[in-house]
C-alpha cells in the first residue's frame, strides 16, 4: 500500500488494472483508462521498474501481470466502492465494444464485471448465457451450475414480476445441468424444477410450466411412478387447452411412457395413437435433440408393445415396420 501511495498518478493505473484481474492487456486497459498512450506508457514503466508489474511483448500488444495477487488485492482495496462499480462497467463496455470474440469465448467474463458493476440484470443473463455455453459447448455441468447460481444470486435486486421470469429461465436450465451432471435420479434437479413450476404457474407462463413439469416427471419416473402418473395428467390437462402442437405430442409422448410402465396398457395405446396423429417429421424432427429420442419413432414402438401385450399381433407387426420410417423424411 505504501509503496502504491508514492507512485503518484502510476497508482491510479494500478487501480484500473487491478479492476480488470490480475493479468490483463495493454489494448484492455488503454480502452478502459481513457489516458493518452504517452502517459498510460509512463505509468505502465514507473510500475514495472517499482517490481509491481510484469510485462510480456512488446506495446500496444503486450500483456500485464501483477507480480502478486497480493499486489493485486492491495490496488484494488484503495478503491471507493462507487468507483470500483464505475470501472467495473467501463471495463464491460470495453469488452462488449472492442473484444467480442473474447467475450463469445469466455461469457463468464464480462458478466463477472457486469457483477461487480452492480448491473443485476444483465449480470444474471450473461451469467445464464456463461452457464448455457459450459453445459452445452463443455459438457461442464458443475461449472455451468455454479454459474447458474452466480445468476440467482443476483436476483433480489430486480422488480418482482423481472425477478420472477429471470429466476424460472435460471431453474429449469440449472435443472437441466444438474440432471445431466448427477442423473435423472438428483433431487437437486427437482428442486429447482419444483422452484421454476411454482414460479411459472404463479405468473401463468405455459411453456415454462411444461418444461418444469417435464423435469419434475423424468426425476419421479426414477422411484415413483405413481407420482409420475400425476405430473402427466396435470400435463396433459394444461396444454390441450392450448394451440402448441408440439407441446401436446410431447404431453401425450409422457402419457404414454408413463402408463405403459404402471401397466396400462389401454390409455397407454391411446396415447400413442394421438401421438402418430399429431406427429409431423419436419416440424418435430428436431424434438429428439431437446427430449433425449424422436417422439414419433416412441410412439410407434410403445405401441407396438402395447398391442403385442393386449394380444393384437397384427396391429403389433404393423406398428413396428413403422419406426424406421418415422426416423426419416418420406422419399
Amino acid at each position: 500500500m505504501a509503496r502504491l501511495d508514492q507512485l503518484g498518478p502510476a497508482k491510479e493505473v494500478a487501480q484500473i488494472g487491478s479492476a480488470i484481474g490480475r493479468e490483463f492487456s495493454h489494448t484492455l486497459l488503454f480502452s478502459v483508462a481513457s489516458k493518452p498512450e504517452p502517459e498510460l506508457a509512463s505509468a505502465l514503466d514507473r510500475l514495472i521498474s517499482a517490481g509491481l508489474l510484469f510485462r510480456q511483448g512488446v506495446p500496444p500488444y503486450s500483456s500485464y501481470l501483477f507480480k502478486h495477487a497480493l499486489v493485486q488485492d492491495a490496488a484494488y482495496g484503495t478503491l471507493l466502492r462507487r468507483r470500483r462499480q464505475e470501472l467495473h462497467a467501463r471495463v464491460a463496455t470495453a469488452l462488449e465494444q472492442h473484444f467480442a470474440d473474447l467475450v463469445d469465448r469466455q461469457p463468464e467474463i464480462l458478466a463477472h464485471h457486469l457483477t461487480r458493476a452492480g448491473q443485476a440484470e444483465r449480470a444474471s443473463d450473461q451469467w445464464l448465457k456463461a452457464a448455457g455455453q459450459f453445459a452445452a459447448s463443455r459438457s461442464a455441468y458443475a461449472e455451468a451450475v455454479s454459474h447458474f447460481d452466480r445468476g440467482l444470486s443476483l436476483l433480489s435486486s430486480l422488480l418482482d414480476a423481472q425477478r420472477d421470469r429471470q429466476e424460472i429461465k435460471l431453474q429449469l436450465a440449472k435443472g437441466v445441468s444438474l440432471s445431466n451432471a448427477n442423473g435423472f435420479s438428483s433431487a437437486e434437479a427437482a428442486k429447482a424444477h419444483a422452484r421454476a413450476h411454482e414460479l411459472s404457474d404463479k405468473i401463468g407462463d405455459i411453456d415454462s410450466q411444461f418444461t418444469a413439469i417435464w423435469g419434475l416427471w423424468t426425476f419421479r419416473r426414477t422411484s415413483d411412478w405413481n407420482a409420475a402418473r400425476q405430473l402427466s395428467d396435470r400435463l396433459l390437462s394444461l396444454i390441450e387447452k392450448g394451440n402448441n402442437v408440439g407441446l401436446r405430442l410431447e404431453a401425450h409422448h409422457m402419457g404414454w411412457t408413463t402408463h405403459f410402465f404402471c401397466g396400462e396398457l389401454a390409455p397407454a395405446q391411446e396415447h400413442c395413437e394421438k401421438g402418430r396423429t399429431l406427429y409431423e417429421f419436419e416440424q418435430h424432427r428436431t424434438h429428439a435433440h431437446i427430449y433425449g429420442h424422436d417422439p414419433g419413432v416412441c410412439a410407434r414402438t410403445l405401441g407396438a408393445w402395447s398391442a403385442w401385450l393386449l394380444g393384437y399381433p397384427d396391429t403389433c407387426s404393423a406398428m413396428a415396420a413403422a419406426p424406421v420410417r418415422a426416423s426419416a423424411p418420406p422419399g
